[in-house]
């Protein structure tokens, strides 16, 4: 080896070493900059719908369960739903400390709203899905009147219902007004974020099942138009499984393969500017949420967390203190830099910066 040769080695070696002591610092400074408060319910319910309404935190999740925190999560009350067959509420609806509306899932009538309007003392069965084959998987509101409600294909396109009465009634969008679904094309109920909407009417849902697309209407859910998105789909569990937006309004695709939740894929896309754009993400494997305060963005999935400080463009994986179980979770809601999240095992957790 000749000398230059030498010294441009030890020139790189030295950028090499000072490049990843750089990153480790800036890993356990961007770990560092939050506080992780822990909470496990002793009923170890799954945990799949999450919101944050003021000063309120609210869980939905498998056997009728819905849990309150009015103290930033420290401690919880059961809000959970009586009824006698046992529902698995995998989304929630909040529009304030008193009203919201749980999403249950199954097949047919299983699939049903409930609501209450005195933070969660009684529920009221509001709406259930009349077709045996259907199956909902995911709510979302503009306002305390408009509202629409995504389910499961049936007479070979998904269903869309709309509310204009906070959910009292329900009417079906027309099917020649969505695109018809791509063979083995299914939406998955994992995180209460797999339909989201935003201003001016437009409302976004994704799917997935050996495709991941995007699906978007502009006209309050009137009308819908599809689009490919550049995610992980080669198996019938894979695709898009959760949508979420950043301060600047770019809508995030997240998603993987349940049955590969460590796998090596690419697990988020984002679209911006009329174009969908593949992110790296922080570490590997399914992301089935994320939420945005700022510029700070976090994602998550069973087994793992990550956060941008760039409104998404860039990430790297993010610690989680909890000593036990996964160290990620099925979901997460954001409020004024509060970070909700819920898993499995009836594992909660607020994150929020010092």
């Amino acid at each position: 080896m000749s000398v230059y040769t030498a010294k441009l080695a030890q020139f790189f070696n030295f950028y090499l070493i000072a490049g990843s002591l750089l990153f480790i610092h800036l890993s356990c400074e961007a770990n560092d900059a939050f506080i992780w408060q822990h909470h496990q319910l002793t009923s170890q319910p799954s945990l799949r719908g999450s919101a944050i309404s003021g000063d309120t935190l609210w869980v939905t999740g498998t056997d009728n369960t819905v849990f309150t925190s009015v103290d930033g999560g420290k401690s919880w009350q059961d809000r959970s739903v009586k009824t006698i067959q046992a529902t698995d509420f995998r989304d929630i609806a909040v529009f304030d400390a008193k009203t919201a509306i749980v999403m249950g899932v199954g097949n047919g009538q299983n699939s049903a709203l409930y609501l209450t309007e005195n933070a969660g003392e009684t529920w009221q069965l509001l709406h259930q899905n009349q077709a045996a084959e259907g199956f909902y998987d995911s709510i979302a509101f503009w306002d305390r009147e408009n509202g629409l409600l995504l389910g499961d294909p049936v007479d070979g396109f998904y269903v869309i219902e709309r509310t204009v009465d906070g959910g009292k009634t329900w009417q079906r969008i027309e099917k020649n007004k969505l695109p018809e679904p791509l063979t083995s094309e299914a939406a998955f109920a994992a995180s209460g974020n797999t339909l989201i909407v935003g201003e001016n009417g437009q409302a976004w849902f994704t799917t997935g099942g050996w495709s991941a697309s995007l699906y978007y209407s502009a006209d309050f859910g009137k009308s819908w138009q599809r689009f490919d998105v550049p995610i992980f789909k080669n198996s019938a569990t894979a695709g898009g499984y959760a949508l979420a937006r950043n301060q600047l309004g770019d809508i995030f695709v997240l998603g993987g393969d349940y049955l590969k939740r460590d796998g090596r894929y690419t697990n988020m896309a984002k679209w911006s500017n009329g174009q969908f754009y593949s992110v790296p993400s922080g570490d590997f494997g399914l992301r089935t949420a994320m939420g945005c305060s700022h510029k700070i963005c976090i994602s998550t999935g069973k087994l793992a967390n990550d956060i941008s400080y760039d409104q998404g463009l860039s990430w790297q994986g993010l610690l989680n203190t909890h000593k036990e179980g996964d160290a990620g979770f099925y979901t997460l809601a954001q409020q004024h830099g509060l970070f909700l999240f819920a898993g499995a095992n009836g594992h909660i957790a607020v994150l929020k910066s010092h």
